[in-house]
């Protein structure tokens, strides 16, 4: 097979239909719209969820639970993360964001215990669980919260 032999599978590529085009493309004059009718109109159909004046499910279901305004969600780190830092380092939330481990911070940065850490490190964080913080000095570093 050259490169110039190469052609799409059958049925993957299909040509689109140019409505209003004349009578004899099938989809002329009403432009597969039909006669009249909401549809019909330039502008016309309903909005997403109407139900043709039906009570809309969304509001027929009970509404549920709610949102707390004051919640922190934290930025998590797992432990195998770590092991990409010298050891001897001090990491930081600073350091973190720089090296890409976190994109964005959110209300602070959380070190979890998912998997294991070969490294000696003094770790800098909001919240530590306490499996992480065991897993840590374990292994020779130190945990601090900021």
């Amino acid at each position: 097979m050259k490169l110039h032999e190469l052609k799409p599978a059958e049925g993957a590529r299909k040509e689109r239909n140019r409505v209003g085009r004349g009578i004899g493309s099938g989809n002329g004059k009403t432009a597969g719209r039909g006669h009249k009718g909401q549809n019909a109109r330039s502008g016309g159909g309903v909005r997403p969820g109407f139900e043709g004046g039906q009570t809309p499910l969304f509001q027929r279901l009970p509404k549920r639970g709610f949102t707390n305004i004051n919640r922190k969600e934290y930025a998590v780190v797992n432990l195998d993360a770590l092991n990409r830092f010298e050891d001897g380092t001090e990491v930081t939330p600073e350091l973190l964001i720089e090296t890409g481990v976190v994109r964005n911070e959110k209300s602070g940065i959380k070190i979890l215990a998912k998997g294991n850490i070969e490294k000696k490190l003094t770790v800098k964080a909001n919240k530590f669980s306490s499996a992480a913080k065991e897993a840590i000095e374990a292994a020779g570093g130190s945990t601090e919260v900021v």
